[in-house]
């Protein structure tokens, strides 16, 4: 199935999801629908509400929360993003000027504060404490892994395994609670529950790593960001960490270096891509990814066969395929 007939099948929900956005952004502050409107119109793929939608329907769900509800989830990661690119100091967010660049950064700290709000009323409104426990914990999980990243930030010595608890916290549990929310409102059951989660959790740490090889692969037209970005932002990737586990004392000194210091260079940076190239730290952080992404499909095995399961199974290749 191609990704435009997995389009297809969400399409209607995606658009009811997308009108849902204005009157949730309606606000008497000017400025909470202006930064609000134009960062859920900057072109996100709606990955997170996609996983919902698709996961209801898998479930045989027939009522229509999951609509508000995955709009709640698109909340949530916008918010996140407002507040990312306020602390990595972005001036790019999907090949456009980021938020904070256009507005300043108090107005996306404040707006991302909006979302967060208006996200939890909006799960009042249309979910119930079940999916209220989801979101609340998966946040908390998030933010854990905001500040966890905010500490191995230029840290060369930044582990696999600590690498793989930001990846988690940071990104996977949300795109987990999106799947597991849609089993919540079809009343599957906690084991079908948790194998959507473990779906929607390799998902998202598999969608991470792919966006580390990326990094370092992609054109910055492909990327909507310069080439190398993490690496110039401090963050330390898994492709950079298995080559520095590899590499000689020499090669582990460049590493130090454009990664702990003040200002990457263009030497530096192709430097580090020689090094990650020279011990396949692409290919090592892709391997990885088909891993996450071949058990996530496993957890969906027990599911009657349908569209919406050939869909999800074909979402999980798009992670791995994609480009940009």
């Amino acid at each position: 199935m191609s990704m435009d007939e997995v389009l297809e099948l969400v399409r209607d929900d995606i658009s009811a999801m997308e009108s849902g956005f204005k009157e949730s952004l309606n606000s008497n502050v000017y400025l909470v629908s202006k930064v609000g409107e134009y960062i859920l119109k900057s072109g996100g793929k709606r990955f997170r509400p996609m996983v919902l939608m698709l996961c209801s329907k898998l479930c045989g769900y027939t009522g229509d929360r999951h609509i508000p509800l995955a709009g709640v989830v698109e909340f949530i990661h916008t918010a996140t993003l407002l507040h990312d690119d306020v602390v990595d100091n972005a001036n790019l967010r999907r090949g456009s000027a980021s938020a904070n660049t256009v507005w300043g950064d108090g107005a996306s700290i404040l707006v991302g504060d909006y979302l967060f709000s208006k996200a939890f009323f909006l799960t009042v409104k249309y979910g119930d404490m079940s999916v209220l426990k989801v979101l609340s914990d998966s946040t908390t999980r998030m933010a854990e892994g905001e500040v966890l990243q905010l500490l191995k930030h230029s840290d060369a010595e930044t582990t696999e395994a600590e690498y793989l608890d930001v990846v988690t916290n940071k990104t996977a549990v949300l795109i987990s609670a999106a799947a597991r929310i849609a089993g919540i409102l079809a009343e599957t059951g906690l084991e079908k529950q948790d194998a959507l989660a473990e779906y929607g959790m390799g998902l998202g740490i598999a969608y991470q790593l792919m966006d580390d090889c990326l990094d370092y692969v992609s054109t910055d037209e492909d990327l909507g960001k310069s080439v190398g970005n993490d690496l110039k932002e401090g963050k330390v990737t898994m492709p950079l960490i298995h080559a520095a586990q590899k590499a000689t004392e020499a090669e582990r000194t460049v590493i130090k270096e454009a990664v702990e210091g003040d200002e990457l260079t263009p030497e530096q940076l192709r430097a580090v891509i020689s090094i990650i190239r020279k011990y396949r730290g692409i290919e090592y952080t892709m391997d990885r990814a088909r891993g996450y992404i071949d058990n996530a499909k496993r957890n969906i095995e027990t599911f009657d066969a349908s569209a919406e399961k050939t869909a999800l199974l074909a979402l999980a290749d798009f992670v791995i395929e994609r480009t940009h």
